[in-house]
């Protein structure tokens, strides 16, 4: 209720911004040009007609067509950078006097003046929802112009600031969350699609089953990021377990075992905001505190980068030893292994097993980072690589993106900080012994 009386509030001011400004005949009926309505934004010093010129930008800017908005984007880098005659006579200052106040000064003269503009637009009713679409659309425009990677860069600063956990909201959804929220919930969904109505309902309403969401206070009812949690009495070693319309139900205090099983970014204009490493340890100590008993922590994530990799060592071992037996097993489509005897499911799965370790634990960039990107995510957040579950996930996305591989990364709460540390400083990947054991000699 608060944060629609705020709204209310804003669109009141913007609107008497409006009248006090004679806005209609002002922007002369909707084709003043957006540049010198920015301008006049910038320039402005009263608080409703600043809100009141905000509004008309935002409203500008969704009446552009694509290339409009491309225009726009080039506008906002070529025009709407910082002042250099200002930020010369800063830097003539500081080299005369390298004072706290010269660096202080150098600091307001580099800044874009486009940061400014952003921050003035967020002001309008609204403005905050706009200016993360406006940033998908950025993403669009930079495919053709990668320059304005320089304006991405200020709005990814601003929203590192605007979608500061301190601001965020964490809240439970369950199957009498409003309607609206749980049709994102299927929308966004990006691990394992949710299969309508009934399946959001196997995932949300059971006993042993939880989802939880982060929001914003300015993005009312758009869920920023969100986690599927099963509570379960042992670590899954397959999706096909945990999302299994058959399973039986374990009621939540008889639950040892949280598992994340699909964490999901809902905005796309929010892509690099960092919201997952603190979702999931908040969720977590939540758990907890409500289920004593949970004493393990684990996700059961996806491999996406692995069948890629693979098939680059399959063409070229280069530091892995691989019989031309294995290379050709390797080889073998994904989809042609399901109708494989129990024998050779075995060799073929031990192998899999294997080359995943090799992978997780081995495999590096050109810079030297870890490949997979949900490697990264999890080891960077202080989990330690637990179990490779070959099998783990048979669907067709599973197989082309990982051979069926699955992981299980473990959140152990005393460890988190530790392991962190290991992989930020050293690179290092933290893993259990039965991972480690998988490890096949490098080629010498």
């Amino acid at each position: 209720m608060s944060m629609a009386f705020l709204g209310d509030l804003m669109t009141s001011v913007a609107d008497r911004g409006r009248a006090l400004i004679g806005f209609e005949r002002f922007i002369g009926q909707r084709n003043r040009p957006i540049e010198r309505l920015c301008e006049d934004l910038l320039s402005g010093r009263g608080e409703a007609s600043g809100m009141a010129l905000a509004q008309g930008v935002l409203d500008a800017w969704e009446r552009l067509d694509r290339p409009g908005r491309q225009a726009f984007f080039a506008m906002l880098q070529e025009r709407f950078g910082p002042d250099h005659e200002r930020l010369s006579k800063a830097i003539d200052a500081y080299r005369q006097e390298p004072s706290a106040a010269a660096i202080a000064a150098l600091h307001l003269a580099s800044e874009p003046r486009r940061q400014e503009l952003l921050r003035r637009l967020n002001l309008a009713p609204g403005g905050t929802h706009v200016l993360v679409r406006m940033r998908e659309a950025l993403f669009e425009a930079m495919e053709t112009d990668p320059d304005l990677i320089a304006v991405d860069s200020d709005f990814r600063h601003l929203f590192g600031s605007w979608f500061n956990r301190g601001f965020l909201v964490l809240r439970r959804i369950d199957w009498r969350s409003p309607a609206n929220v749980l049709e994102k919930i299927i929308r966004y969904e990006a691990v394992h699609e949710i299969q309508g109505w009934d399946d959001l309902r196997r995932r949300l309403e059971p006993a042993d089953r939880r989802c939880f969401a982060f929001f914003h206070p300015q993005l009312v009812d758009e869920p920023l990021i969100f986690v599927e949690v099963a509570l379960t009495g042992e670590i899954p070693r397959s999706i096909g377990e945990v999302l299994s319309g058959e399973r039986e139900v374990l009621s939540a205090q008889s639950a040892t075992t949280a598992v994340f099983y699909s964490i999901s970014n809902c905005q796309e204009g929010l892509r690099g905001i960092s919201f997952g490493n603190f979702l999931i340890k908040q969720v977590a100590e939540d758990l907890k505190r409500e289920l004593p008993g949970l004493d393990t922590f684990v996700t059961l994530s996806p491999v996406p980068g692995f069948a890629r990799w693979l098939n680059g060592i399959v063409a070229d071992p280069g530091e892995f030893v691989l019989t031309n037996e294995e290379r050709s097993e390797l080889g073998r489509p994904a989809v042609e292994t399901i109708s494989l005897d129990e024998a050779a499911r075995a060799r073929r799965d031990k192998l899999l097993g294997q080359m995943a370790a090799q992978y997780l634990l081995r495999a590096r960039t050109a810079s030297g980072r870890v490949i997979d990107p949900v490697a990264r995510f999890h080891l960077g957040n202080g989990a330690r690589l637990e179990r490779i579950n070959v099998g783990g996930n048979m669907s067709a996305r599973g197989l082309r993106e990982s051979h069926g591989v699955m992981v299980n990364y473990r959140y152990d709460l005393d460890d988190i900080e530790t392991n962190h540390e290991a992989f930020a400083t050293r690179n290092t990947v933290v893993a259990s012994s039965g991972v480690r054991k998988l490890l096949r000699p490098a080629a010498v």
